[in-house]
């Protein structure tokens, strides 16, 4: 695959003309997907693909083109040669790009993840053996993902890894279910099972009678996957030089009036997790992690190639969205949070967040699956849906009282188009009160 891209990269550099630059990025996959309905196989397939996205530049004018690849090296060039000679008909009629920026001090990099890529028929087996006499949905995706940059100057960057993840419901009746997930780098069994076990407990759970919670404020728990929802609204924007300033970004407040998190809260971008590539798309090394928030106050923006140029500052990230999110872990043992909760609300999901204040950087959501009212210690009864609106500076600040000392790894289950490599690593949240308003 490596040397592959690179054979494909020293053909079409020898076709540049004058004072031509051309980057190469390059993206692909070999993954096995599974489809599994009342804990039955009910899709299974394998996907190999490949991409290579040219940027054609002579300049401050440039031209940019993906183009699928087939593997076979004759017709990839064909095609790739073709597309050489469209992006430079084309780029003659685009104006300057005032912010165009890529690397040209050269930087070669290779990473290679150390764990081999796990055996998805065995896995399969151990999750069929696991769920049986429970109506577990989910898909599993299991594989290697490749990305690699080469320029005309001489630059060589490649990045694999290999990875699975595997995203789960188990049903109890209707629309009664608890969500689970499992992924990372190295398959264990064992921790498998357990986390299925702790399904059938709170599916045990789920089927006692709803408690009717009325709107109010709550102790509550919001466990990882609920802690990832709300970091994903922060994520939008938040994070970004550009969103900063313009304003745009829902932390505004701690920019301009000083507003903090709690001193346990640093959230950082950890570049080194392996996941994702090192490098950006246009050349740059990325640093090993980029420090967001440190003790509860806005330390740095993540800053793209192009944010990069436009403020006169220097790149971090190769997008201002984060693709690898990391919030320190507490002092919380696991084993400790229904007794530390003591009475209020163990929330293991939300969904449909969206900004009811963005400015004030307040979130309104939905309670999902599996969410239990918690008295004296011990979880008593499943609760109704509830509505949230709540501050991320009360969430995470003023009401805050720990996070746990466990977190979880977290990949990003979305294959539009291509499995995705972002992922955060989160802890639960122990908080005083929470904002339930329906």
């Amino acid at each position: 695959m490596q040397n592959y891209f690179y054979e494909l990269s020293d053909i079409l550099f020898k076709q540049l003309q004058g004072d031509e630059q051309l980057l190469l990025s390059f993206e692909g996959e070999d993954s096995d997907f599974v489809r599994l309905n009342n804990n039955k196989i009910r899709q299974a397939g394998c996907v190999s693909q490949r991409s290579l996205c040219l940027d054609l530049i002579e300049g401050k004018r440039h031209a940019e083109a993906c183009v699928e690849l087939a593997g076979d090296k004759e017709q990839d060039i064909k095609q790739l040669s073709e597309t050489l000679i469209k992006l430079r008909d084309q780029r003659a009629f685009l104006p300057d790009d005032p912010y165009l920026s890529f690397a040209t001090k050269i930087n070669n990099t290779e990473y290679h993840h150390d764990k081999e890529v796990i055996d998805s028929h065995e896995a399969i087996e151990q999750i069929l053996q696991a769920g049986i006499g429970l109506d577990l949905v989910g898909i599993f995706a299991n594989g290697s993902q490749y990305v690699g940059f080469a320029n005309s100057m001489g630059q060589r960057n490649w990045h694999s890894s290999a990875n699975f993840n595997f995203d789960w419901s188990c049903y109890l009746a209707e629309d009664k279910a608890v969500k689970s997930n499992y992924a990372g780098f190295d398959w264990q069994q064992e921790k498998l099972a357990a986390r299925i076990e702790n399904c059938k407990q709170q599916l045990a759970v789920l089927a006692k009678p709803v408690k009717i919670i009325e709107p109010g404020s709550y102790r509550a728990y919001l466990a990882p996957s609920a802690v990832k929802e709300i970091m994903g609204m922060l994520s939008w924007g938040g994070f970004g030089l550009k969103s900063h300033r313009t304003k745009s970004t829902p932390l505004i407040q701690m920019i301009e009036q000083d507003r903090t998190l709690a001193s346990t809260v640093s959230l950082r971008e950890h570049h080194a997790r392996g996941l994702a590539p090192a490098f950006t798309g246009s050349g740059y090394i990325k640093p090993e992690q980029v420090q967001l928030i440190e003790s509860g106050r806005y330390k740095d923006c993540l800053v793209s190639p192009r944010s990069a140029m436009e403020y006169g500052t220097v790149i971090n990230a190769g997008s201002e969205y984060p693709c690898a999110l990391d919030l320190a872990a507490g002092d919380l043992p696991d084993e400790k949070i229904l007794s530390e909760l003591g009475s209020g609300l163990f929330i293991n999901n939300l969904w449909y967040l969206n900004f009811s204040d963005r400015n004030a950087c307040q979130l309104t959501g939905m309670t999902r699956f599996a969410c239990f009212w918690v008295e004296d210690g011990e979880i008593q009864a499943p609760i109704n849906v509830m509505r949230f609106d709540d501050s991320v500076y009360d969430l995470f600040g003023t009401n805050l009282l720990e996070l746990t000392s466990e977190r979880d790894l977290m990949l990003d289950s979305s294959t539009y188009g291509q499995r995705s490599n972002s992922s955060m690593e989160l802890p639960g949240a122990l908080v005083k009160e929470m904002c339930f308003t329906l």
